[in-house]
C-alpha cells in the first residue's frame, strides 16, 4: 500500500540498516534494525503510522540526503 509520507525504504541485512526516502526527499539510514522491524515495515498496512510506533526515536540514524 502506498504511504503518504514514505516514498521508499531498503534493507541490508549484513549491516542492519533501513534506508527510508520520506515523500519530502529527506533520506534517512537507521542503524541496528533488526530484519523483523523491516519485515513489519514491508507488511504494515500504514507505513508511515509502523515508522513512527516502532522506527522513529528507537535507532540510531542519520540523513543521508536532504530534499
Amino acid at each position: 500500500m502506498p504511504s503518504c509520507v514514505i516514498d521508499h525504504f531498503s534493507y541490508d541485512a549484513n549491516k542492519k540498516s533501513l534506508q527510508i526516502t520520506f515523500v519530502s526527499g529527506l533520506v534517512y539510514l537507521y542503524r541496528n534494525v533488526p530484519e523483523k522491524i523491516f519485515n513489519m515495515l514491508k507488511a504494515a498496512g500504514s507505513k508511515g503510522r509502523y515508522f513512527n510506533q516502532h522506527i522513529k526515536n528507537h535507532f540510531k540514524f542519520k540523513k543521508i540526503e536532504d530534499a
